[in-house]
């Protein structure tokens, strides 16, 4: 099953003032990635963004495959189990508009990735983009002029998610 999957905002900013919020990821001041107050579970890597770092964040893992400063990052997915391809952030300039902040995944599943991604990790995935893109507008303009909402099944798919990882983590 091939997925692909693109989420981008139109910013009024030059592709200059949006290197540094792209360069941010995964860093100790993060502008980007919706981590703050436990929201959704950090992006961090083994070392500073650039090619060869490893990570990911929660129970997705990746490489960063591409990387030129400001403008693209490209990540290759080394799980969850059944996941192969990539995703991606670019930055493009566009004609009488500022910028687009894009953010793209190909992927193709395998086993049971097809039944997860469709019921569980799509919509997750669909919020934590569009709530990466608030923070992208946040920090240009200061202000989300249409800030994200979750639906009633992200929030229920968070409570579950929460619950789990609280049950994992108790001593026996």
């Amino acid at each position: 099953m091939a997925v692909l999957n693109i989420h981008e905002r139109l910013l009024r900013a030059e592709p200059s003032d949006l290197a540094p919020i792209l360069d941010s990821l995964a860093g100790p001041d993060d502008r980007l990635w919706p981590a703050e107050r436990g929201q959704w579970p950090s992006m961090r890597f083994d070392r500073p963004l650039g090619v060869g770092a490893r990570g990911g964040h929660g129970p997705v893992r990746y490489t960063v495959e591409g990387y030129a400063p400001g403008q693209w990052v490209r990540f290759s997915f080394c799980g969850p189990a059944g996941v192969h391809g990539f995703h991606e952030f670019t930055v493009h300039p566009a004609p009488d508009s500022g910028s687009l902040l894009r953010h793209t995944m190909a992927v193709r599943l395998r086993g049971r990735a097809r039944l997860t991604w469709p019921l569980f990790f799509r919509r997750m995935h669909d919020a934590l983009l569009e709530d990466c893109l608030d923070r992208a507008e946040l920090a240009v303009h200061g202000s989300v002029e249409h800030p994200n909402q979750w639906s009633g099944y992200v929030r229920t798919l968070r409570r579950l998610a929460r619950l789990a990882a609280r049950l994992v983590s108790r001593p026996t």
